[in-house]
């Protein structure tokens, strides 16, 4: 049986997303009433809140109307109108996450839809003729330009939405930035399992992964795959500015005021590939190994207790980490 002719193909040739990370401005974090009260982005649909093995609380998805351009390497003018999937995340109510992403499809027809199409498809972009495939993967991780699809501004929208939220004292618990993560995932080979193809790090706090998974790979599941990378990208990258002292002192006094947040905030979070899909979960040996995240994030930790120790030593005060 073939599907109707208005009903998008079940596999789409391009899944891309942007998350924003950042520590929720609240002095203490949020119990899981208060996160899911944090979190209804939708009053129509339940808050996710899982327990085990940490707290996680997940908004309900919100759609967001587009049709523009889709950013593509090599300047092609392609037009794109479908919906833009957002959520929000909040794990154990001290790290904030807000992720935009879409699966876009290869070809459309040549004219636009009424919205009433597009919005019974969620999440789903429709290009009007052919998409190219290796130019969009691209031209997504490379940023959008004017006019065109801006998924990190999706998901700027609803991550300063929640920061104004009147539950929160706006008292962050630590010192630290924002960072981005921009995906983009195409399909695999016949027969080929899921891969990490480029996961590369800017300084001005991007961070780009192009992936491949195997076509019948939940697109969901990558971005879920990729809001566990961001956040515990963010734990690295915020724990080592804290020992670099560019956030605080790194010795004398106070350097126990400067490290204290890490021990107290930090480091019980650090628990890569604890959801999501067990196909995808295998991708995490590959950060394993190169540019080895656990293992750097070790070193990070015995660094900060040596420290502490050290401090301990010197002022002859009982430090507990």
């Amino acid at each position: 049986m073939t599907a109707p002719p208005d009903t998008p193909p079940a596999l789409p040739v391009l899944a891309c997303g942007e998350i924003r990370t950042c520590v929720l401005p609240s002095l203490n974090p949020l119990d899981a009433r208060a996160a899911a009260q944090l979190l209804r982005l939708r009053p129509d649909e339940r808050v996710l809140v899982s327990e085990r093995p940490n707290l996680y609380v997940r908004s309900p998805q919100t759609l967001t109307g587009v049709d523009c351009r889709m950013p593509t390497s090599n300047g092609a003018k392609v037009r794109v109108v479908g919906t833009v999937a957002t959520r929000a995340a909040l794990t154990e109510g001290r790290i904030l996450q807000s992720s935009a992403h879409v699966r876009a499809l290869a070809r459309g027809p040549e004219r636009r839809r009424s919205w009433g199409y597009y919005l019974i498809h969620p999440g789903v972009l429709e290009p009007l003729g052919r998409l190219p495939e290796d130019e969009a993967a691209q031209g997504v991780l490379d940023g959008a330009g004017r006019g065109e699809l801006d998924l990190g501004l999706i998901a700027d929208g609803t991550l300063t939405t929640l920061l104004r939220h009147p539950l929160l004292d706006q008292q962050a618990p630590l010192k630290s930035r924002h960072t981005r993560l921009r995906w983009a995932a195409r399909q695999a080979e016949p027969g080929q399992g899921p891969v990490i193809e480029e996961f590369t790090l800017s300084e001005d706090d991007l961070r780009t992964v192009r992936l491949r998974v195997p076509a019948a790979t939940d697109p969901a599941a990558v971005a879920a795959l990729c809001e566990d990378l961001a956040l515990h990208d963010w734990l690295l990258t915020t724990v080592v500015r804290l020992l670099d002292g560019r956030l605080g002192p790194a010795e004398g006094p106070d350097a126990l005021t400067a490290l204290r947040p890490a021990v107290e905030h930090l480091i019980h979070l650090w628990m890569p590939a604890a959801r999501g899909d067990h196909a995808l979960r295998g991708l995490w040996n590959v950060l394993e190994q190169n540019p080895g995240f656990t293992r750097q994030w070790d070193n990070l930790v015995q660094r900060i207790r040596d420290r502490l120790a050290l401090l301990n030593a010197l002022t002859r005060q009982p430090i507990d980490p």
